[in-house]
């Protein structure tokens, strides 16, 4: 009689591992698609034209989260200051703004202004100053407005929440829309009769 009864034992012993290897498995795969390290589709596309200012698509897109949609809205928050702000299935995720500051002003002095650019690179030429979240530019001197007298051009790259860290797209991106803008009106004055 003691027979079956070890049978029984050895199948119970048998039997207990498979199912904890079975639920480890599938505690395994389920943990794993959850922390893929896959970041979220972007299926969003972006416009070459932000809010007026051409820039290359791509440099946009890669400071901006996973999503289905994308939305630019243009603000004035200011006299002197126009954002145009980039939303991700309705959550603002980016902002690039053109702000005049009184002249005089370095990068680094404006850029204090900013959240997220504490510590950041500055260029050689201390015109940019970048984080991975964040850059603030100094357009050329060149770039004068009569509605701005005594003021400078400094254009503002900002993430918004959303796990976005990354200070070589941040650069690629500030260096680009600084130029964008710099060739746009925003940075001359409109022809006579305009």
């Amino acid at each position: 009689m003691s027979k079956p009864v070890r049978g029984s034992l050895r199948r119970h012993r048998f039997t207990g591992p498979a199912v904890s290897l079975s639920a480890a498995v599938a505690l395994a795969a389920t943990v794993s698609a959850c922390s893929s390290d896959e970041p979220p589709k972007k299926a969003y596309t972006v416009p070459a034209s932000l809010c007026g200012i051409t820039v290359d698509p791509a440099l946009a897109k890669a400071v901006l989260p996973g999503g289905d949609s994308l939305t630019t809205a243009t603000v004035k928050p200011n006299g002197g200051t126009v954002r145009c702000n980039l939303s991700v299935d309705g959550k603002e995720a980016l902002s690039l703004a053109q702000a005049w500051w009184s002249r005089g002003q370095t990068t680094a002095t404006v850029s204090g202004g900013y959240a997220h650019t504490d510590n950041g690179t500055l260029s050689e030429d201390e015109r940019f100053v970048y984080t991975g979240r964040a850059g603030v530019g100094q357009t050329v001197s060149s770039c004068e407005v009569s509605e701005q007298p005594e003021q400078d051009l400094y254009i503002v790259v900002e993430t918004r929440d959303t796990g976005i860290d990354d200070p070589e797209a941040i650069e690629k991106l500030l260096l680009a829309y600084t130029k964008a803008v710099e060739a746009s009106p925003a940075c001359r004055e409109p022809a006579a009769g305009s």
